[in-house]
């Protein structure tokens, strides 16, 4: 008899084939406070030197694998198991308390993986699994206990597990490795990125896989919509299944460089997010018609100083150079909340999310703010930019970050540098203030961008982060649709452009909806712009519109999904 269940769907794909449990190895970890320091200092310093050689190693292989770009996380990973912080502290940790080598590490790398772990943004929450990572490596090491053996797998298999970690995936050999299933991770854990990269089938937070699932079991999988079937009674219904998505999978090529318009010719953009300079040629190869969103905290977060007026200069200037004529929107610095940086400290506030960050940050920290207008004045003349403020909530605050931009280039201008005449400075819209009066800010915005994620967290009043009220997340809900709406009203009162950046802007349950409240850019993941051109292009827009008037006068997101569910079934687009 076979058992469904289902998961987060990481990467798409179907495959049916046997199961292969991968065994977690068992550390028996001495607790005891009466070990010989300067023994396990060496058995410490010993463990990182193999871990290092280790990541080396696997780094190799997976620049072969997954590309040079994919396998520079190990490069990250090499640092974090020979990070000077961490390495002082476990070295003080067994001195002092005469603790082994292990339980040291142990104890360690778990506050920094639990610190991260606990981060509200998505893509630094899950760099808790980098931690976790390069623990277990290194507890590999000291303990001389083995970790599973991926390149023992020879023959065709879904691998089946808690976790795999980055290290794993990266040596996951597609030619045996048919699709993987694992009770942790999400959709932007490396892990995830790596088998979309890879094309492997991924499906991660199953709860208690590893006890439904036995090896040997025949497993069906669909990475698309996070479907498992264990031992499934008919073969062929998942025979067909991946018959037709090969078939998809084809038919998504002719969409990377079509137009994005609908069947009544109603023309919208379908942008990338990015966070780096690299990821600019994932974009394009996906038929990118713009960078909707370009987090420039990566090049602070991934640094070890403030970044200077010419690192961030090449940066911006390379991305503005690589998309040619195409837009590009690069968000001005926005860290605070979760996002913290190691060489500045953040006063602690009760409540981080609402205190001191963002544009807030940038006006209060000027010369800071000021660095990285330099750098964006002098790399517009390379490209078409867009600049955008995070967390505006009131026009006062936008009309400052603006004035005090623009006295920016002004300078220099002054000092004889070229600076682009087009440059467009507009705002995220995060928060229901600036939502509610749209058409007010647009008398001064170029433009909005809509970030869902934060705008669904301050509406409903409700930590992501926070399980008890997960439930909450609601981006389909009627009153954030509303939001959307007066937004995109505002924007065009002024003949004014609004796009959004957020998860939402690729979610095939809210793509018609937006696409019928007037949305003129959706700027997602860059793997996504095929998958959401095609359908777009299988749309009406005068339907959708119907679809979304109709949406917005529901009681409940259930409501509205339910009617985005019939809208889609009854044109055969699900």
């Amino acid at each position: 008899m076979s058992n469904i269940t289902k998961g987060i769907a990481a990467s798409d794909g179907v495959s049916l084939c046997s199961a292969y449990v991968l065994v977690e190895p068992a550390f028996n970890i001495d607790k005891t406070n009466n070990a010989n320091p300067e023994i396990e200092l060496a058995n410490y310093q010993q463990a990182v030197a193999n871990t290092k050689q280790q990541l080396i190693n696997i780094k190799e292989v997976a620049n072969k694998t997954i590309g040079e770009e994919k396998a520079a996380v190990f490069e990250a990973h090499v640092q974090l198991a020979d990070d000077p912080e961490i390495s002082q502290a476990v070295a003080q940790m067994i001195n002092e308390q005469k603790v082994s080598a292990a339980f040291a590490v142990e104890t360690i790398y778990d506050q920094y993986h639990n610190t991260f772990r606990q981060m509200e943004d998505a893509y630094f929450k899950e760099r808790a699994a980098d931690i976790l990572d390069v623990k277990k490596r290194l507890l590999s090491n000291i303990l001389h206990v083995d970790l599973p053996n991926i390149f023992a797998i020879k023959q065709e298999v879904i691998i089946v597990a808690n976790d795999l970690a980055p290290s794993q995936t990266a040596l996951l050999d597609k030619k045996y490795v048919k699709g993987f299933i694992t009770q942790l991770g999400g959709r932007t854990s490396h892990s995830a990125i790596m088998a979309r990269t890879l094309e492997i089938p991924a499906i991660v937070g199953v709860n208690e896989c590893t006890s439904l699932i036995k090896t040997g079991d025949l497993i069906g999988m669909d990475g698309a919509t996070g479907e498992i079937e264990i031992n499934p009674t008919n073969k062929n219904t998942w025979v067909d299944k991946q018959s037709h998505y090969l078939q998809q999978k084809e038919e998504l090529k002719s969409f990377i460089n079509a137009n994005s318009v609908t069947t009544d010719n109603h023309t919208v953009k379908l942008e990338a997010n990015i966070g780096r300079p690299e990821d600019v040629n994932k974009a394009l190869a996906n038929g990118a018609e713009g960078i909707g969103l370009f987090r420039s905290e990566f090049l602070y977060m991934d640094n070890d100083h403030w970044p200077t007026e010419q690192e961030q200069y090449e940066a911006y200037k390379k991305v503005l150079e690589d998309m040619g004529e195409k837009e590009v929107i690069i968000r001005t610095l926005d860290i605070g909340g979760d996002k913290k940086l190691p060489y500045y400290t953040f006063e602690e506030e009760m409540n981080p999310f609402l205190g001191y960050r963002a544009i807030r940050f940038c006006l209060d920290n000027k010369e800071i703010f000021k660095t990285q207008l330099r750098a964006l004045g002098r790399a517009s003349v390379y490209g078409s930019l867009w600049i955008m403020f995070p967390m505006i909530a009131t026009i006062d605050e936008f009309k400052e970050a603006k004035a005090f931009a623009l006295s920016v280039f002004e300078q220099l201008k002054n000092e004889g540098h070229k600076v682009a005449d087009n440059i467009k400075i507009g705002a995220m819209v995060e928060i229901p203030s600036i939502a509610i009066a749209a058409d007010l800010f647009a008398k001064y915005c170029d433009f909005f961008s809509i970030g869902t994620n934060d705008l669904n967290q301050y509406s409903f009043a409700c930590d992501r982060m926070s399980k008890k009220v997960a439930y909450l997340y609601q981006p389909n809900n009627p009153s954030l649709l509303r939001l959307v709406k007066t937004t995109i009203a505002g924007g065009h009162l002024h003949n004014k452009i609004t796009g959004m950046c957020g998860e939402m802007a690729g979610d095939i349950m809210s793509v018609p909806l937006l696409l019928g409240l007037g949305l003129d850019a959706f700027s997602m993941s860059a793997t996504s712009i095929p998958k959401a051109r095609r359908l777009i292009s299988k749309l009406n827009y005068k339907e959708c519109q119907e679809l979304a008037n109709q949406a917005i006068l529901c009681d409940s997101i259930n409501d509205v999904n339910e009617l985005v569910n019939s809208f889609l079934k009854q044109r055969n687009l699900m």
